[in-house]
Parts: C-alpha cells; structure tokens; sequence
C-alpha cells in the first residue's frame, strides 16, 4: 500500500518506497532479481509484463513487494509456496492474449484468420 491516499479518478498516483529495515529492502532487491531471471516463473512473467509499462526498475520494486507479500501469506497461514508457473498470466485469461496476438498482427498488416486445433478446443 502506498505512502499515502495518492489518488485523483479513481487511479492510484506513484508514491516513494516506504522506509524501511535497509538489510531486508537489501535482501529482498537481491532476491527479485534473482526471481527474474529464473526461466519460467510467475516471478519472471510478471516483471516482464511491468517492465513494459512500468520501467525496469520500478518492476523489480513491484517483483519486491510480490516476494515479501508471498512471505507474509506463507508465514500467516503456515503454507508452502505455491510457484503459479511463467505461463499463469496466459492461462488466467487466454481470450485477452488471443485479442492481443490479433490486434498486434493487424497492426503490422496481416489479416487474420483462426481455426481451433481439434481435440483442444
């Protein structure tokens, strides 16, 4: 949660990075950059989708605060962690990287026409 009530429209403004214990912010930049560059992991997938919009450096806060939430639910409820796999953001809503794919492909100006695999769809 961000410093502060930033928000005007019903969208939450950016906001500094809370202070903090400096040895755990230490620990857990090196943790997130290790998780993104591990192939294949929700880590991974995520600081990618935010690198895109977001900057490569405010993704990794982001991959961050993703870490220390994941151990706070692990320590709370006494549960392993659960890895949700690079492939998650596709599987939650495949339709959307369906619309993507096509919108994408009509921007580079190709028609598109598509056929379901039999026995997957």
């Amino acid at each position: 949660m961000p410093a502060g009530h930033h928000e005007s429209a019903g969208r939450t403004k950016n906001t500094k990075v809370r202070p903090g214990n400096p040895y755990l912010k230490g620990a857990l930049g090196l943790a997130a950059f290790g998780a993104v560059r591990t192939k294949d992991t929700y880590l991974q997938a995520r600081y990618k989708r935010l690198t895109a919009r977001r900057g490569p450096l405010k993704a990794l806060v982001a991959v961050e605060h993703s870490i220390i939430t994941a151990i706070w639910h692990m320590l709370t409820d006494n549960v392993a962690y659960q890895e949700l796999g690079g492939t998650y953001f596709t599987h939650r809503d495949p339709e959307r990287v369906t619309r993507r794919a096509i919108t994408q492909l009509n921007q580079l100006g190709y028609a598109v026409t598509l056929n379901p695999i039999e026995g997957t769809a």
